[in-house]
């Protein structure tokens, strides 16, 4: 973590008073772009289904992705067609693009490649609107689709907006970037539809009264072979080897852990950035063991590693946040989705 990151979690005033002329500076950009497409001056294009953003006001991860696929596993069961648009980020796309489980991680990015296993039809872009045509073009019947991340991306039109907050790590210390990990400022989440709080105790946050809130916490499940998804193994199965951990997302120390949680003894951890660009390089040689997240082994396919396992997670929310969604859905502008 750097000097900058440490600062967003344990300020020190000097940095705070430092950073005041940026953030000030990011502030009113932001304040100022949002105004415009408030005002009309942007243009705010509207899609023809539902949208769903699944979004953040702080950097950093926060358990976006479990909840996406949380969310399209329970739509699916209801009968109800989603799709995602993503903006890929990591990926070398230059175009809007579809996902499928073939597609490489380098192309498109490790997030879509998670979503896409789920089974619903996905597609990047850093044009969401122009993701999301594309997404309706090959998949017409589309019922909703899901923005995973686009909060500030204002000119896509929404229809409903969960913001995700992580419970440990709240807002930090409560500014606006460069001076903290704010993206825009905290009265943001009164316009939100509903905020979710991934992990933590959500009762020590400031969290605004009028808006619903849903708590999500991650069950891991049983680790795989990452060269053979069939086998699996307990935590007790790695008590005789020499373990390391690695993880390239936005809050490794939180999948650290969860391994220790679940009693594996860990020679050492490495927390890389988040989407970084995995390589068999990157695995230590001297491991009898390497486990790594979900999202981390997706970009190791092409890497037959016998020592390579992946310790996979699924999202739990309190109460039903998709069957929340769906009635929401019902109620707006006469939009029917069963």
């Amino acid at each position: 973590m750097s000097r900058l990151e440490r600062h967003w979690y344990r300020p020190v005033w000097w940095m705070t008073a430092l950073l005041a002329l940026p953030e000030g500076l990011f502030a009113l950009l932001a304040a100022l772009r949002r105004l415009l497409y408030r005002c009309g001056i942007k243009t705010v294009t509207t899609l023809p289904v539902p949208v769903v953003i699944i979004g953040n006001i702080n950097v950093g991860g926060v358990g976006k992705t479990p909840l996406t696929e949380s969310l399209l596993r329970d739509f699916a069961a209801r009968g109800v067609k989603a799709g995602v648009i993503s903006r890929g980020y990591g990926g070398s796309h230059r175009q809007p693009t579809l996902v499928s489980a073939a597609t490489p991680a380098s192309l498109v990015g490790d997030e879509p490649l998670l979503l896409a296993a789920t089974g619903a039809p996905v597609a990047v872009g850093r044009d969401r609107i122009a993701a999301a045509r594309l997404l309706l073009a090959q998949h017409p019947d589309l019922q909703l689709i899901l923005s995973d991340d686009g909060l500030q991306h204002y000119a896509l039109g929404r229809t409903l907006e969960i913001a995700v907050l992580d419970g440990e790590r709240g807002l930090g210390n409560g500014h606006l970037l460069p001076a903290g990990p704010l993206r825009e400022p905290p009265a943001r989440l009164r316009s939100v539809d509903a905020i979710v709080v991934n992990g933590g105790d959500a009762g020590q946050l400031a969290l605004p009264a009028s808006v619903p809130c849903f708590r999500q916490t991650l069950a891991p499940g049983a680790f795989y072979r990452a060269a053979n998804p069939a086998e699996i193994r307990c935590a007790a199965d790695f008590a005789a080897e020499q373990v390391v951990a690695l993880a390239g997302i936005g809050n490794p120390h939180r999948f650290f852990a969860t391994l220790q949680q679940q009693g594996v003894v860990l020679q050492r951890s490495i927390a890389l950035p988040d989407h970084h660009p995995l390589a068999e390089s990157d695995l230590p040689a001297d491991a009898d063991a390497v486990i790594v997240t979900a999202k981390d082994a997706v970009k190791l396919q092409c890497v037959n590693h016998a020592r390579l396992w992946v310790l996979p997670v699924m999202a739990r929310l309190e109460p039903d946040l998709a069957a929340w969604i769906l009635s929401r859905l019902k109620e707006s502008n006469g939009r029917k989705i069963s």
